[in-house]
């Protein structure tokens, strides 16, 4: 990766005098434009403005650029050293310092300073101050390429959300549609529930009938034995002694 390849970084920083200001001067805000410089894509430029009276800008070379990578002793790949640099001036932790009095108006040039992390190496460059035409053309400069950051945010955004919406509606018709698949398959269990019921209502049906019209039912028990008289043979029969004699009235 290069610094030609770099998308632009933006940001704000609230600049600091170094030293008292002058006139005790409040620091104003800036916005900072980092990006690869013309058709070098070794290359890096920096513009800072107030969009008042300050307006700095630096352009570093391929060669000053490795001279700051020996400086802040940064190891690796040059792809490894742009991914430094990039990381510290989107980090939170940068400052632009401020220095001097120039004729037109605030400061004669600043210091951009960039730091990845605590306890890691800091990067600083130093910026010139641009006057009269250079400084508009600068600020236009920012202001159009900012304008440009903010549709392309703003296009991405239009088509996230309508890609959101677009999968919000196919939840909803996939949800629709397994409401309805639920309610058929319901429908189908409820309809096998039923027809099982019946037929096992009718197989009952059916068993009780056929135990009724079973064969065994119909075989005829075995009639209970007549009494017999039987004899009693003489000797035990008992004797009857004497004669009962019923008085009649005639």
């Amino acid at each position: 990766m290069s610094f030609g390849e770099l998308q632009p970084i933006f940001g704000r920083v609230v600049g600091e005098w170094s030293g008292s200001p002058p006139q005790s001067s409040p620091a104003p805000p800036f916005l900072y434009q980092v990006h690869g410089s013309g058709n070098d894509d070794s290359a890096l430029r920096i513009i800072a403005t107030d969009f008042q009276s300050n307006t700095f800008q630096v352009i570093k070379s391929s060669q000053q650029l490795e001279d700051l990578r020996d400086d802040i002793g940064i190891g690796g790949s040059w792809s490894d050293f742009v991914d430094y640099v990039t990381a510290s001036l989107r980090s939170g932790d940068v400052k632009l310092i401020m220095e001097g009095s120039s004729e037109s108006g605030g400061a004669t040039y600043a210091k951009l300073i960039a730091q990845k992390a605590k306890g890691m190496p800091r990067i600083s460059f130093s910026l010139g101050k641009l006057v009269h035409g250079a400084a508009g053309e600068a600020m236009a400069e920012l202001s159009l390429e900012l304008y440009k950051e903010f549709k392309d945010v703003q296009s991405s955004l239009t088509e996230e959300q309508e890609s959101k919406c677009q999968l919000t509606k196919t939840v909803a018709a996939e949800k629709e549609k397994n409401v309805t698949l639920q309610k058929q398959l319901d429908m189908v269990l409820y309809s096998r529930k039923s027809q099982k019921i019946n037929d096992r209502e009718n197989s009952d049906s059916t068993s009780n009938m056929v135990s009724q019209d079973s064969p065994d039912k119909h075989i005829t028990e075995p009639s209970p034995r007549k009494g017999t008289n039987r004899v009693v043979p003489a000797f035990r029969r008992s004797k009857v002694r004497g004669a009962i004699l019923n008085d009649t009235e005639e």
